[in-house]
């Protein structure tokens, strides 16, 4: 005989001391006798539970090879064991998904042993697996989302419909009572105990058994009044209501009017709360006649919601295109915009390139002329003497302690901080105003006052110190006559650091000796070129520098609000 994996037998007897468990195979109770096989079909198998005049039992049918419910009756008044066979005959009149399912002959009486008074009425029926809507309600206390609810309640009328039409109303709509299927998620109505026979000649009994659930069931049932299909839209409403917020129905009615207020406890759109509040009418006629009425008015109502979602969908795309144009137009502008930067970044890098190339040419050129022109004029001409005595008389007074030998290198000095100015003005590049009086002292003073520096260095070391004290004297004096537009010690400070900065690399490279300059009284034509070497570095080193100043430094002090 097939069995389920791992099962033991449950006797049904009530009376039975021990009723559980019994190996499977067993036909008779070991304890009290009873039947373990009812029908020669009907296995059961454990008690799920028990409530009113019954218990319900899972039973394992060998017929389908699949799990059934048992209900047995236990209760021996006449007046159960009729709503018990009502019950049997209207599940096994309707053939519905809503419904469980009972077979013609799923109604049957045990006789449990001789000495028993009356045989024990058996209802076996589908099993629902699945939850109860009370047990999705306890893990959602809030309330349901509106979505599930509607879905809910368009199914319950669809179920009550069928009932009805079969002149069947149930009389007992709650939580507990509606259960959706794990498989389908289809909602079904059960315990059909209390369901009653509407009389064909009327909608409405004449007078109907005291049978009703605190807080869903309506006045006219609780008075043990006849009801009729309007009853179970009452307790439909309030299900839907106390699912929708959460809330026991009776703890939303208004005091004085007995009116649930419960539309301000959740956002409900309004054609669904207004037929829920129509359902649960004190007064039956002005509740729904039928569920035809309730479906109808579900139809229009989701017609009108498929209308407004047409008009939101439509209203989305519309939203949607002009979004779509405002990313175009925004990501043309910005195309446009970058464009238009890197056009004038480029045209910013070609004039910075330009202008420092061009400061470079004429700065070189100048301070190649001007110190040739003063080489000779310091060694070739009685004005290099003479200039040399007239300077050697006037530093005792300035330095008294120090010996320094004075050269007429110092014309030649002059002479190339002359040229690197005028060349530098020349070019008139990194906005300045070209001030060639100006330009011309400031070199002439900052080139001899290097040249004092380098002097006074050499008395006291032979390395580098020598001539980088000559490069920041003179390319700090003179940067700051040559009329730049402003941040003029920022100018300063870039071209003498860089300058010297690339004058100690070279060194370092052997590019130059160190000391730069030996001090030599008469100097051959093959020294000029090295003097000129190393002033034509100096200019064209400040040319750079001052356009890395111009055209990077500064205008990123100006982004950082330097001004």
């Amino acid at each position: 005989m097939p069995q389920p994996v791992g099962s033991a037998i449950h006797c049904i007897n009530p009376k039975c001391p021990h009723p559980y468990p019994h190996s499977w195979g067993n036909k008779f109770c070991n304890s009290c006798g009873a039947p373990l096989q009812l029908k020669n079909r009907y296995v059961p198998l454990q008690q799920l539970g028990s409530g009113g005049f019954a218990k319900i039992y899972t039973v394992w049918d060998l017929a389908v090879q699949t799990e059934q419910v048992l209900k047995v009756l236990i209760e021996p008044s006449p007046k159960a064991l009729e709503l018990f066979e009502q019950e049997a005959a209207v599940l096994a009149s309707l053939r519905h998904p809503g419904v469980p399912r009972v077979d013609p002959d799923g109604y049957f009486q045990v006789l449990l042993n001789k000495t028993q008074e009356r045989p024990l009425p058996c209802l076996v029926m589908e099993k629902i697996n699945g939850q109860t809507l009370e047990e999705i309600l306890e893990q959602h206390p809030q309330g349901c989302p509106e979505g599930w609810v509607f879905s809910w309640f368009r199914q319950a009328v669809d179920i009550l419909q069928e009932l009805h039409s079969h002149k069947v109303i149930h009389r007992d709509i709650k939580p507990s009572n509606l259960m959706l299927r794990d498989s389908t998620r289809q909602l079904v109505v059960i315990d059909l105990g209390g369901a009653k026979q509407i009389s064909p000649a009327s909608s409405r009994q004449a007078s109907s058994t005291k049978l009703f659930s605190s807080g869903y069931s309506p006045p006219e049932q609780i008075a043990g009044r006849g009801v009729g299909p309007a009853a179970d839209f009452y307790a439909l409403g309030r299900t839907m209501i106390q699912l929708l917020t959460g809330i026991y129905p009776p703890e939303l009615e208004d005091r004085n009017t007995g009116e649930l207020r419960w539309r301000n406890a959740v956002s409900v759109s309004p054609d669904f709360a207004d037929l829920l509040d129509d359902l649960v009418q004190e007064d039956v006629n002005k509740r729904p006649a039928t569920a035809r009425v309730i479906q109808e008015r579900l139809a229009q109502s989701q017609s009108v919601a498929q209308v407004s979602l047409f008009k939101l969908i439509s209203s989305l795309s519309q939203t949607f295109l002009n979004w779509v144009r405002l990313v175009i137009s925004a990501f043309t502008k910005s195309i446009s915009d970058i464009t238009q930067f890197l056009i004038t970044v480029i045209v910013q890098i070609a004039r910075a390139c330009r202008d420092t190339i061009w400061a470079m040419v004429l700065s070189a050129i100048a301070t190649c002329v001007t110190t040739s022109i003063g080489f000779i004029l310091a060694y070739w001409s009685p004005l290099g003497t003479t200039v040399a005595a007239f300077v050697a008389q006037q530093l005792p007074y300035l330095f008294p302690n120090t010996q320094i030998t004075v050269g007429s290198e110092i014309m030649m000095f002059t002479a190339a901080g002359l040229g690197t100015a005028w060349g530098l003005t020349a070019a008139g590049g990194f906005g300045q105003r070209r001030r060639y009086l100006v330009a011309a002292l400031m070199g002439l003073l900052g080139y001899g006052l290097s040249w004092l520096v380098w002097r006074l260095a050499m008395l006291y070391s032979d390395g580098l110190e020598p001539g980088i004290g000559l490069i920041g004297v003179a390319v700090t004096l003179l940067t700051l006559g040559i009329g730049l537009p402003s941040h003029y010690l920022v100018h300063a400070v870039v071209a003498s650091a860089g300058t010297s900065i690339l004058f100690a690399g070279m060194v370092n490279l052997n590019l130059f000796s160190t000391p730069v300059f030996q001090i030599i009284q008469q100097p051959g034509w093959f020294d000029l070129w090295h003097y000129i070497a190393f002033f034509d570095f100096v200019s064209i080193a400040v040319s750079f520098w001052l356009g890395v100043s111009y055209y990077l430094i500064v205008p990123c002090l100006r982004f950082l609000g330097w001004r």
